[in-house]
């Protein structure tokens, strides 16, 4: 499953700060029918992700019904990204004993 969609860059101000980008409402519905068939505990979603030129395997993360896109200091640096800014996500789902290798 793949499937594209352009969000704000945010920052979470927890323990461990991180930078997200929220998956619309509307791709959540479709991500919450695969997860079923590729999550590998606490409802995170492998996937591959693309900012630009960059590409990366990570997992999502369930948030309020929906899920959120970690979008890590390399990429950030590697796409110039700052909090704010409006970014297009390409997300491929990966099966899960995929993202146990990774």
């Amino acid at each position: 499953m793949s499937l594209m969609f352009s969000g704000e860059l945010w920052y979470w101000k927890g323990p461990a700060p991180w930078y997200f980008v929220t998956v619309p409402p509307a791709d959540c519905q479709a991500l919450q029918a695969a997860a079923s068939l590729v999550s590998y505990g606490w409802g995170m979603v492998p996937v591959t992700a693309r900012i630009g030129a960059s590409v990366w395997a990570t997992s999502l993360f369930p948030k309020d019904g929906g899920y959120i896109v970690p979008v890590n200091a390399r990429i950030r640096r590697a796409e110039q990204l700052e909090e704010g800014h409006s970014v297009t996500v390409q997300l491929d789902v990966r099966p899960a004993t995929a993202a146990r290798r990774t």
